[in-house]
């Protein structure tokens, strides 16, 4: 008797993704937020899809907010990253972008993160 394969979570998350991304599209005048969630960390980078290239990154693990999110919750550490990301998008002079929530569910970190890049001067 033949089991069927069951799919796990990640698989999911991934045709979820693809789903999204057929959608959401961006330029060089208006990159995509991608924000990339695990379990303890979260990671968002600015992309330009026409060039594939990464012009902003952020992450949990980034030496300017290791001391600063060090015993916090995870949703405040998503707004750390948000603001931060943000705050060099707008140096970079990128004032709007395109969220791209990874296929992920719209509440938790990625909504925390989103709003705080949005109250950090992103047009999202």
């Amino acid at each position: 008797m033949a089991m069927r394969s069951r799919r796990n979570s990640e698989a999911i998350r991934k045709i979820r993704h693809r789903r999204v991304r057929r959608t959401v599209k961006s330029t060089l005048s208006r990159p995509r937020l991608c924000v990339f969630r695990s379990l303890n960390h979260i990671y968002a980078q600015l992309i330009d899809d026409s060039a594939a290239h990464t012009l902003v990154s952020v992450s949990t693990l980034d030496p300017r907010l290791r001391g600063k999110t060090d015993g916090v919750g995870k949703s405040k550490k998503a707004e750390a990253v948000g603001t931060l990301l943000a705050e060099q998008a707008l140096n970079k002079g990128i004032k709007e972008a395109v969220f791209d929530r990874g296929g992920y569910k719209y509440h938790g970190r990625v909504k925390a993160l989103a709003e705080a890049a949005r109250k950090a001067g992103l047009n999202l």
